[in-house]
């Protein structure tokens, strides 16, 4: 089995995405709208990045910043087109307003992915309590990724978090991969791969000249290069 690490990019369109996978990229995050921190892409929008590239595309469900469920019913529909459009692999993630894990919401969009897999992503930064949410999604179908900074200010802030949690992998609640995302820098991968940590996610980063320029393959290969050194 493959030890390399696993480098996930946010893609914006087509350009981004073959730009991504070019740079060595072996997974991407499809979203828009990134002032808003990254909103489900429309189903067109999708089925063009899926033929532009044969890398994993995980699709994030998500209709407004923050990390409330909002209009689910909205969402729900637009994540049945999506899946008929052919997408496989989804990232998602809601709180209550007390900070616990909305598993209504969850729920009714899991119902829809059938079986697919999908990223929780950095609402868990954000939960009233890293371990109980956890726990409590545990047994929900297709959940194998947690994309968080260990902190919801960044990695700079989650480093011991992320360790820590990384030397609990296989207990209850902890089966799913850390996809290590949110303020990440090259300077972290070192203490990150060696407490064992082995999947990462950048957006910015990808972009040395901002989001309104497209992903650079040649940025992303430096990534690709620290990881696999």
């Amino acid at each position: 089995m493959s030890n390399r690490a696993v480098l996930e990019v946010i893609a914006l369109d087509e350009e981004d995405a073959v730009a991504a996978q070019a740079g060595g990229a072996d997974r991407l995050e499809l979203v828009t709208d990134m002032a808003a921190d990254g909103l489900t892409p429309s189903t067109t929008g999708f089925a063009a990045i899926r033929a532009a590239v044969d890398i994993p595309l995980r699709v994030m469900l998500r209709l407004a910043d923050g990390f409330a469920a909002g209009d689910i019913d909205t969402l729900v529909a637009r994540t049945a087109e999506l899946r008929e459009a052919g997408a496989t692999e989804f990232v998602l993630g809601f709180l209550t307003p007390h900070g616990d894990p909305d598993l209504v919401a969850v729920e009714r969009l899991i119902a829809v992915l059938d079986g697919c897999s999908w990223t929780f992503h950095r609402a868990i930064d954000r939960a009233a309590d890293r371990d109980a949410l956890r726990k409590q999604l545990a047994d929900l179908p297709g959940l194998d990724t947690y994309l968080t900074a260990g902190a919801a200010t960044g990695v700079d802030d989650g480093l011991a978090t992320l360790k820590a949690e990384a030397a609990r992998a296989g207990e209850p609640g902890y089966e799913p991969q850390i996809l290590v995302g949110g303020g990440l820098r090259l300077d972290h991968l070192p203490e990150l791969r060696a407490a064992g940590l082995t999947a990462f996610h950048i957006g910015g980063a990808a972009r040395p000249a901002g989001w309104t320029a497209p992903v650079s393959a040649t940025a992303v290969r430096t990534w690709r290069e620290a990881l696999d050194a």
